[in-house]
């Protein structure tokens, strides 16, 4: 009997081909992404464009299906159970990720591809710096500048001063890498910081620190907080860099009273803070960050007690010498 090649129905769409495809580097590492969607490909390169290649690594592989039926997504649920991350939002919209081999599948509605700020926060960044930090990264909740190619992290929860300290330090003459989220690099010798130079990130209020933000409108974000979000091309007397070697942390105290100060931190104070604003992905993907969170705990470390910003840069300025 001869070769039969009647062509097999797909209702699995394992067969598709996928027509669009590109490379990106989110947070310097590099992402093979194929779709069906020019939407998709505009909104990686709204994310990812900006950032050069740092590291020869293997690429995250993303495959993004796009199709008509379903609405706009909602927030996904976010779950991890060994080695598979799962993002639901509901039947047309979800993306699973494996952890062990960097992969990711994307079934997504053309209502959401269409928006980029949606699509962007809730699955393509969301999914890409997840499985990133299963094997390349720490994502640390910390603003990052640095004096003379040295970093020092600026640590601290939701509303503690980062982003406002970062951008001030950059404006006094420090380079600027990150107002919020910096990678720290896993199994490096020393603890290396990764940023993301190009946007910077303020609060409605901004403008009574920083007269030149003034006229730029706060946007919703996706999970629904109110900020501003500029390029820093828009400020050109800003020093920049992706990523550096860090030497020491601060964490912010603008509530406390008495005169402006800055007082030593014990490794054990900071690593404690450090770990209670990490999220758990498990025993080994934890047993990499705690590594690396210790090595941090074991460099300089301050508390940094001011009332005005101009205090914060003398105090900065003067542990960074």
């Amino acid at each position: 009997m001869g070769a039969v090649h009647t062509k097999r129905f797909d209702p699995l769409l394992c067969d598709f081909e996928f027509p669009l495809s590109g490379t990106f580097h989110p947070a310097g590492f590099p992402l093979h992404l194929a779709t069906n969607s020019r939407d998709v490909m505009e909104a990686a390169a709204e994310s990812w464009n900006p950032f050069p290649r740092l590291f020869d690594t293997p690429p995250l592989e993303f495959r993004v299906l796009v199709e008509p039926a379903g609405e706009l997504a909602a927030e996904p649920r976010f779950r991890k159970q060994r080695h598979i991350l799962s993002f639901v939002s509901d039947a047309h919209n979800f993306a699973t990720g494996d952890c062990s081999t960097l992969a990711a599948n994307f079934h997504l509605s053309a209502a959401t591809a269409a928006d980029h700020a949606c699509l962007r926060w809730f699955y393509l960044e969301a999914l890409a710096y997840m499985l990133l930090t299963q094997r390349y990264v720490l994502s640390l909740h910390a603003a990052c500048v640095a004096r003379d190619g040295q970093g020092i992290l600026i640590c601290g929860k939701s509303a503690a001063g980062k982003s406002t300290l970062s951008f001030a330090a950059a404006r006094a003459g420090f380079t600027y890498l990150a107002d919020d989220c910096t990678w720290l690099q896993l199994n490096a010798t020393a603890p290396i910081a990764i940023g993301k130079p190009h946007q910077v990130r303020f609060r409605q209020d901004a403008a009574q620190h920083f007269p030149e933000v003034a006229g730029y409108l706060a946007r919703l974000r996706p999970n629904g907080k109110r900020s501003i979000e500029l390029p820093t091309s828009l400020f050109p007397a800003l020093h920049t860099a992706s990523r550096c070697p860090v030497r020491l942390l601060v964490f912010p105290d603008r509530e406390s009273g008495g005169p402006p100060r800055a007082e030593r931190m014990v490794p054990d104070e900071v690593a404690e803070l450090l770990l209670a604003d990490l999220p758990s992905y498990g025993a080994e993907v934890n047993a990499m960050h705690e590594h690396t969170v210790h090595s941090l705990a074991l460099l300089p470390a301050w508390r940094l007690h001011y009332r005005t910003l101009a205090d914060a840069i003398r105090l900065l300025a003067g542990i960074a010498l």
